[in-house]
């Protein structure tokens, strides 16, 4: 296990470290053509705390270029779990699920992926798999004095008194469908342990080098995400890191 690095450089390099991720994902565009493809199912998007579709826009073309139909949440800024979020997100995912007649993964950035797991549990029937990226869904409330949680008091008095899902199940628990926690001890912005749920026959946790702000931009974090995706809805397995292309280097090592 390597040391752990001081959260106060993470979080001041947090844009520049982004910035990089940016940099490697073009450069890498000519491997992530031979990323993994699976049925034409469809795939919710949904952005982080304080973000908009414009954050997970670069997330979501590669995915349509891979054969998915593809849709951000359409709701504006995340301000986190407003009224409007509580009533029309269960709406969107119900619209979708009967627009394809297939169920729908959702993907999720930071907060994003807590709202995918919420809605899992509210309606299994309608998630085929949920992926999360840097989501601190392990952690009752946002890390005191963190930059996450400055801006989620911002928001607060806009919040709705409702849950997206009334269950009880701790969201670290594993999902009744597929899920795949993708988180970074290089993120800058959540607690890395935050992010990782209780493991099982379909319920993983994948380690890369991203930065928080950088992950719908990283290369690993996308080969994951496509090689998730094209997993059969009736035999999901665990994700292996990929030997070849190079690709090994992209992962950390523990």
């Amino acid at each position: 296990m390597s040391r752990p690095i001081d959260r106060r450089l993470l979080a001041a390099t947090e844009p520049l470290r982004a910035a990089a991720s940016a940099g490697a994902f073009a450069a890498a565009l000519p491997v992530l053509a031979f990323a993994p493809r699976g049925d034409r199912h469809p795939v919710l998007v949904l952005p982080g705390l304080g973000a908009t579709d414009l954050s997970t826009g670069t997330l979501r073309r590669w995915l349509r270029s891979l054969g998915y139909p593809v849709v951000g949440w359409e709701l504006g800024r995340n301000r986190g779990p407003t009224q409007e979020v509580v009533d029309e997100l269960p709406r969107l995912l119900a619209r979708l699920h009967a627009q394809h007649g297939s169920p729908v993964s959702i993907v999720g950035q930071s907060l994003g992926g807590i709202y995918a797991r919420r809605l899992a549990l509210r309606a299994p029937a309608q998630v085929r798999q949920v992926i999360t990226l840097g989501s601190p869904f392990a952690a009752s409330r946002p890390e005191p004095g963190s930059p996450a949680a400055r801006v989620f008091e911002r928001y607060r008095p806009l919040h709705s008194t409702r849950r997206l899902s009334t269950s009880r199940t701790p969201l670290r628990r594993a999902l009744p469908m597929p899920s795949t926690s993708i988180y970074s001890r290089w993120d800058g912005v959540v607690p890395w342990r935050a992010c990782l749920q209780e493991t099982g026959p379909t319920s993983e946790n994948i380690a890369v080098r991203a930065s928080h702000l950088g992950m719908g931009l990283d290369p690993a974090v996308l080969w994951v995400v496509a090689d998730r995706l094209a997993q059969p809805a009736d035999a999901w397995r665990p994700f292996r890191r990929p030997t070849r292309l190079g690709l090994g280097v992209l992962f950390p090592d523990d």
